[in-house]
């Protein structure tokens, strides 16, 4: 089985990543019991072996289906089925996915807002500087980095130091759920306009705008996290964790 080549699906085809690829394999026979709760996944070399993909795109998959909450690994034993799934809720690093989306639209959205009012002309260089590396980056780990830099730099705009350190405590599972996304969701392109969306807001001293723009960059960030772990057939209510259905966790 040859699962490092791209492969397309869809009405609108995208290129599927060898990483994406291989969790699907993965991910579909951990859901279908061929490996049990309690199971070792058979080790890197055989997998690599068998799906002839390298191991870096291997551990890759692998980290995603502990994001998932699937598998766990333990140092120096392998990887072991803790989960057959469905997903509901993934966890980056310290916190699950439905809490970081809860606290980021209660803090981003109205630093957003004091952000167009109070920002300097040094702040909005900083931001726009981001924005042209972003927009002109390809590696995923670089913009991953600059992607928690520019949340930083909208929350230190609002001049007001609790904000960027509440937007510090969690920017390690914010650079986690990036990554996860642009790896699985092909994120990057539409961050970059929301962001550019943020950044005109903010330009304009517009509070409206500039939090209607991060709403609707929170939104789209949830929405492809849904439709990653719990893709069609899969959504059922018992698997919602939120208050409300639909959108309403970069």
């Amino acid at each position: 089985m040859n699962l490092s080549d791209s492969q397309t699906g869809g009405s609108m085809p995208r290129r599927v990543s060898a990483m994406e690829a291989v969790l699907s394999h993965l991910r579909s026979a951990i859901e279908r019991g061929e490996y049990a709760v309690g199971d070792k996944l058979p080790s890197e070399a055989e997998l690599c072996r068998s799906l002839e993909v390298s191991r870096p795109v291997l551990r890759e998959a692998l980290r995603a289906l502990q994001t998932m909450g699937l598998t766990v690994s333990r140092t120096g034993k392998g990887t072991f089925v803790v989960s057959t799934g469905p997903v509901v809720d993934p966890t980056f690093g310290d916190y699950a996915a439905s809490d970081l989306i809860e606290v980021r639209r209660h803090v981003e959205i109205p630093v957003a807002g004091y952000a167009a009012v109070r920002r300097t002309p040094e702040d909005l260089d900083h931001l726009a500087h981001l924005l042209d590396r972003m927009e002109r980056e390809t590696d995923t780990t670089a913009w991953v980095a600059m992607d928690t830099l520019f949340h930083l730099a909208v929350a230190q705009a609002a001049q007001n130091p609790v904000f960027r350190r509440v937007i510090e405590e969690i920017r390690d599972a914010l650079a986690r759920q990036s990554a996860f996304l642009n790896e699985l969701g092909g994120r990057r392109e539409q961050s970059n306009r929301e962001h550019r969306a943020i950044v005109e807001a903010l330009i304009d001293r517009s509070a409206h705008d500039a939090t209607e723009a991060m709403s609707h960059h929170l939104d789209r960030v949830e929405t492809t996290l849904t439709a990653i772990v719990r893709p069609e057939g899969l959504d059922s209510p018992e698997n919602t964790n939120t208050p409300t259905e639909g959108e309403t966790p970069a």
